[in-house]
């Protein structure tokens, strides 16, 4: 395989300023995070105005990138406090604002005309004169539909050659064209346009259909006794692909998750940031990345859209888009049990926040953010409180495990499931 010279930017997700600082030690280029109130994350997004001046100050000193989320579709409610908002990000002076809201751009623009603007994938930007037209608006980066294919990418950046494009590789999808949802607003009162999805496609439904022309009874259709999961999508995983996208000349690969775990933002960022510096090498893809992706938590994986002309190269049983069976993220072959907060060299005990089940006599692997491998051992000696334990459970907060090399800090314990 040739080397490439110009690699993408890897942009991960950041809830909060633990997962930030995870994404960057676990090699992201650039982060995005945001306020909840005009972000489409207001749940379980713990980051507030002075986070982000943290944030800033955290980016800066690595010299890496961060993008400030400003991506929902505002009611007019929300039209008023928005420049106090605007101001006092523009102080912060971020790499760039997401947005998607013509609205919000219009009055940024306005009085912020120094912001980079990041065209969110909520636009659903398709085709290369819509990138045109952003470019003439004045923004500096297009993040595509997801419903996009290489080829398509390829030619949109043919086209719009001076443009930045950005794209998903990684993370969960919807049922709706990138996002735009109205299903949880409508079951739920809860606006996934305003930041608030409930995830109303990945329930449990139940379908029936009746003949008008007869007056028929209802006539229900099941794929099991429950019922069938119509709208759950299976989680993107396009890591096998980014030789395809470096070669489109994608600027950004982008990762979906500003909800998800430390473990699952650490684990991503690694996987793609080893495969980057292999396309760069002139390596071929090494497989065991996909493994290392498949001891997350996921709705089962499949390559998107990304790969629409490229079906020879996709697995048969990632050709089918649903997930029919659950609805909810499951562990496939290992639990996350563990995350290193420090190594006590004189006693060579870690101390661990406890995420899952640990018993005497598990076999748990070491995985840390400078290496690409695992390195497992024999757990034999485990404290809580200062005392002498044959287990611990998750959620018990701080305990300690001998072991029998040193271990850096921010490093995820694992274990078979």
């Amino acid at each position: 395989m040739k080397p490439i010279r110009n690699i993408p930017e890897l942009l991960l997700p950041a809830g909060n300023l633990e997962k930030l600082n995870i994404a960057y030690l676990y090699g992201a280029d650039a982060v995005y995070c945001g306020v909840p109130r005009y972000s489409l994350r207001a749940r379980e997004n713990e980051f507030s105005m002075e986070d982000l001046q943290t944030a800033v100050r955290i980016a800066r000193k690595l010299n890496k990138k961060i993008y400030f989320t400003v991506n929902n579709i505002p009611r007019n409610s929300k039209l008023g406090s928005y420049q106090k908002y605007l101001d006092q990000m523009a102080i912060l002076k971020p790499d760039a604002l997401i947005m998607a809201d013509p609205g919000l751009i219009h009055l940024t623009k306005k009085s912020h005309p120094e912001l980079n603007i990041h065209i969110s994938v909520q636009t659903n930007t398709m085709n290369y004169a819509a990138v045109e037209f952003w470019k003439e608006y004045g923004a500096t980066r297009v993040i595509l539909s997801r419903e996009v294919s290489i080829p398509e990418i390829q030619e949109i950046k043919n086209k719009v050659p001076n443009m930045e494009i950005e794209v998903f590789v990684h993370g969960s999808i919807c049922i709706a064209h990138s996002g735009r949802c109205f299903m949880s607003n409508y079951f739920k009162n809860r606006d996934a346009n305003q930041g608030s999805c409930n995830n109303a496609c990945r329930d449990l439904y139940k379908v029936y259909v009746t003949n008008p022309k007869q007056n028929d009874e209802p006539m229900e259709l099941i794929s099991d006794d429950e019922g069938t999961f119509l709208m759950n999508s299976k989680d993107l995983r396009a890591i096998e692909f980014l030789q395809e996208l470096c070669d489109a000349g994608v600027d950004s690969l982008k990762v979906e998750g500003r909800t998800k775990n430390d473990f699952y933002v650490g684990m991503v960022a690694r996987s793609y940031r080893h495969t980057l510096d292999g396309i760069k090498e002139g390596k071929d893809f090494d497989r065991k990345w996909l493994e290392e992706l498949d001891k997350l938590s996921s709705r089962k994986y499949f390559s998107g859209f990304l790969t629409r002309g490229l079906e020879d190269r996709v697995p048969e049983e990632e050709q089918n888009f649903q997930n029919n069976e659950f609805g909810t993220s499951l562990q496939k072959t290992h639990h996350y049990v563990g995350f290193v907060k420090t190594y006590q060299k004189e006693n060579q005990r870690i101390l661990i926040e406890v995420k899952n089940k640990i018993e005497i006599g598990d076999v748990l692997e070491v995985i840390t953010p400078n290496s690409e491998g695992v390195d497992p051992f024999v757990v034999e000696e485990i404290y809580f409180k200062n005392q002498l334990v044959e287990t611990i459970s998750g959620g018990i907060g701080i305990a300690e495990i001998k072991i029998p090399f040193e271990v850096s800090s921010q490093s995820f314990l694992t274990k078979k499931a």
